[in-house]
């Protein structure tokens, strides 16, 4: 698969392939094997209310070695007890396999809010039809918040849209019928859809400006994440009340890479 580096993540340039995304899978380079064992640590540190899973665009939000980003996290986000446990280049199947292999045990959320898939879709529109990509993603994550719900039972999952990306315009329509999908599991109690597309893009899918990294067009920028933390803490007041006046998350984590 042809991938490009673009701030320690790597990011999808194909879609998906046969792989499953209902079926676990792990990654096999060091870097992800070395942050798995991170985020088992971090799992078992602190108090954690506020579970944040995803890919690069969750990850990036809460890391050390994006501190312009992080120090928005904490801005938004402190007296909520919130950790992230995004890792990048990651797809559905990979972080199906992260929440199997206990990077959720025991940690009992109150809140777990997913973002996943983008990089199962890719920016290449498959030459067979979206179809399969569409129930394929659409599967995957039905899995990942099936193992959610068994490991955090009481927790309420805010299912997030995956976000626009504009490296090819052509896979928007790909984008809204797997959202479509993802909206028709919410329950409106245990399971929450939270699409903020129209606020990071027009009617059309294109990126409205300043809303994500202008060299990829997928990650957001600063502004963009705001618009995500603009519509996250009206629940979270909901769900949880307002923030405390401390905070007891485990410290955040970064690129393994990034220390050697």
């Amino acid at each position: 698969m042809k991938t490009i580096l673009a701030g320690m993540a790597m990011i999808s340039l194909l879609p998906a392939q046969t792989v499953p995304a209902d079926r676990p899978a792990p990654r096999t380079d060091q870097n992800s094997q070395i942050a798995h064992e991170q985020l088992l640590a971090k799992a078992k540190q602190g108090r954690i209310d506020v579970y944040f899973e995803g890919d690069s665009i969750t990850r990036r939000w809460g890391a050390t070695d994006y501190p312009e980003l992080l120090e928005n996290w904490k801005k938004n986000f402190f007296g909520w007890n919130a950790a992230d446990f995004g890792w990048g280049a990651d797809r559905v199947e990979n972080i199906l396999w992260r929440v199997e292999n206990g990077e959720l045990d025991d940690v009992n959320p109150k809140v777990i809010v997913l973002l996943a898939g983008t990089n199962n879709v890719g920016n290449r529109v498959p030459p067979e039809g979206v179809e399969s990509t569409v129930a394929n993603v659409t599967r995957g994550l039905e899995a990942v918040v099936r193992v959610m719900q068994s490991k955090a039972p009481n927790a309420v999952i805010i299912l997030m849209g995956i976000f626009p990306r504009n490296d090819n315009l052509a896979v928007m329509p790909e984008i809204e019928r797997i959202n479509a999908n993802l909206a028709g599991m919410a329950d409106g109690r245990k399971i929450r859809y939270l699409n903020i597309n129209g606020q990071l893009a027009d009617h059309d899918g294109r990126l409205h400006d300043g809303m994500m990294n202008d060299r990829d067009k997928l990650h957001p920028a600063l502004n963009g994440y705001q618009v995500w933390a603009d519509a996250l803490k009206p629940v979270f007041t909901e769900l949880l009340g307002p923030p405390a006046s401390e905070d007891h998350a485990p410290p955040s984590t970064g690129d393994p890479s990034a220390r050697r």
